[in-house]
């Protein structure tokens, strides 16, 4: 970090009030001004005034006593301007002048760039994170010309949720990821929420050939939806003028989730629309036509449905297609909090019919850490790669780390199977992880993939020196597999975080899949046929194995 100035001139601050200030910048010589943050400090309403216009408005948390951390405020999009920050302290300021001795005034810097080196011993080294902040969903993500574009609900001036904008980052071989800093903004219309973007290849909604059309939830009194195109293959958006596109009285009404549908040639959207699924066709991606809702009465309704998907997909071994409805709960999850359910069906294009019987909820992954799963548009080789948001909102907001929080799963590539007589989802690790994997070690260590083959019951321990621990159990007459991380690190955060996660098991297990990192423990069937994703918190790394029953296994490098 290149700190130029501190700010701490008097004539510059105008203490109004016990929790009313005016903060008057210098825009002409610095990119930034680095707000300091205390994550247990009231919240702090800020308006950004150019030649005395609101340009912007941010909730920060600004420090009181002391900077757990710096966001940047960038400048630059303000160069020659009159620039005054009008702050609104939450809260009860009880002592008359107490707001003069916070810690903020002084400790505000300029600075030329911002540093985002990695300050986190839990940050994952191959999972994709936010390079600083909250993040939550992951949205908009689509793949064009050899690269792989993630967005995420982001907020750039803190670690925790607020200020819902749509983070960037681009990849090659979903595993190395770029951030490419924020694409869509809040305006008028409110913050912004879950969506998607689609490649328009034929132009549709006349942006252009091949333009990405994004469509999000304007997160204001109430929740629309709204469009916004880029012609620049997604590093940059323009929002539609005749914006919001499609409007509701109903609450938590939101995440669209738009995609071409060949068999009737329109663009269909799913969207959440309070405990149902609303469904929609366009020709044009601009005007949308409501055709059908699901949900009454089918699945889990213990909790909020959320971020939808669509998708038709192969049944392994058949000729067999059929459609899967993804539908994101919190709270409802099987062990309580934040899940991924799903429903197997038919679809016509206009209407959604679940095979299933309305009491069967099926989930995606029986681990406590994956949510918010969706899929990339225009995969390669007709392939639907989904990825989620590695955390619970029952503790996301406590897990330890500050200079950044959450990460996204390892990609997965979705298919179907069948087994006694019902239809599943197949949930295999991307191909791209393979291509990844490092030399063979004979040691675990805080990055890798452990391949266990096994025949019959049998568990695994994973150590460290520190007696933390995490125990993976197959029990094949009961057919099922368990993941304990009561013992496994850091646990004391939440109530809701020691747990035992239990999976069921569709046939007999022969290989599993586990991808270890920093700070989580994901668990594969290598046939597809069952994952648990679980974050864990050791002081140390895992570096012992205790095996019971046949096992072999090899250690991958990540």
């Amino acid at each position: 970090m290149t700190v130029l100035s501190t700010v701490h001139a008097e004539d510059k601050i105008m203490f109004l009030s016990s929790n009313h200030v005016l903060y008057r910048l210098d825009t002409k010589n610095y990119r930034y001004l680095l707000l300091p943050v205390e994550d247990r400090a009231e919240m702090s309403n800020i308006k950004v005034l150019a030649n005395n216009n609101q340009v912007k408005t941010i909730n920060v948390r600004l420090a009181s006593e002391y900077a757990d951390y710096y966001v940047p405020l960038d400048l630059s999009k303000y160069a020659g301007h009159e620039l005054i920050l009008d702050i609104h302290i939450n809260g009860n300021i009880r002592n008359e002048g107490a707001i003069k001795e916070w810690a903020c005034w002084k400790q505000m810097k300029y600075s030329d760039t911002f540093d985002i080196a990695n300050r986190e011993k839990f940050r994952p080294e191959y999972h994709h994170t936010p390079a600083y902040g909250w993040m939550n969903d992951p949205n908009g993500m689509f793949y064009k010309d050899g690269t792989w574009h993630l967005y995420f609900q982001h907020n750039p001036y803190g670690s925790l949720w607020e200020n819902m904008t749509w983070g960037h980052s681009s990849s090659k071989d979903l595993v190395h990821w770029k951030y490419e800093g924020d694409a869509i903004e809040p305006d008028a219309l409110g913050t912004i929420f879950s969506g998607s973007a689609v490649v328009d290849k034929n132009n549709t909604a006349g942006f252009g050939k091949g333009a990405i059309v994004a469509m999000y939830t304007s997160a204001g009194e109430n929740q629309t939806q709204s469009l916004a195109f880029s012609t620049d293959n997604g590093k940059t958006f323009t929002k539609y003028a005749a914006n919001p596109v499609i409007t509701s009285n109903v609450p938590d009404f939101r995440d669209p989730h738009m995609f071409w549908n060949d068999d009737i040639k329109k663009w269909n959207l799913i969207l959440a629309a309070g405990q149902e699924m609303n469904i929609y066709t366009s020709d044009n991606l601009k005007d949308w036509k409501f055709e059908s809702s699901f949900g009454h009465g089918y699945g889990d309704h213990n909790g909020v449905w959320e971020c939808p998907d669509l998708m038709k997909l192969k049944v392994r071994g058949t000729n067999k297609d059929k459609w899967m409805l993804i539908c994101n709960i919190n709270p409802g999850g099987p062990f309580g909090g934040s899940a991924t359910q799903y429903f197997v069906g038919d679809f016509d294009g206009h209407k959604f019919t679940c095979e299933s019987a309305p009491d069967v909820t099926k989930w995606m992954d029986y681990g406590k850490d994956h949510y918010a799963t969706v899929t990339f548009d225009n995969a390669p080789e007709g392939r639907h790669v989904a990825m989620a948001w590695m955390n619970n909102w029952q503790y996301a907001a406590q897990t330890p780390t500050t200079q950044y929080r959450s990460a996204n799963t390892v990609p997965r590539d979705l298919d179907l199977f069948e087994y006694e007589g019902q239809t599943y989802c197949g949930v295999i690790p991307s191909k791209e992880l393979i291509a990844m994997r490092g030399k063979k070690q004979n040691k675990l260590s805080n990055a890798c993939e452990l391949v266990l083959n096994i025949k019959g019951s049998s568990s695994v321990t994973l150590s460290n020196d520190k007696g933390e621990k995490v125990v993976l159990t197959y029990n094949e007459s009961k057919r099922t597999f368990s993941m304990d991380r009561t013992k496994s690190g850091k646990v004391d955060f939440s109530e809701a975080f020691p747990v035992t996660t239990t999976a069921p098991v569709y046939g007999k297990l022969k290989q599993l899949r586990i991808f270890i990192d920093n700070s989580s423990i994901e668990v594969f069937d290598a046939e597809g046929k069952m994952a648990m994703t679980n974050l864990v918190f050791p002081i140390t790394p895992y570096n012992k194995i205790v095996k019971k029953g046949k096992i072999k296994y090899a250690i991958y490098k990540m």
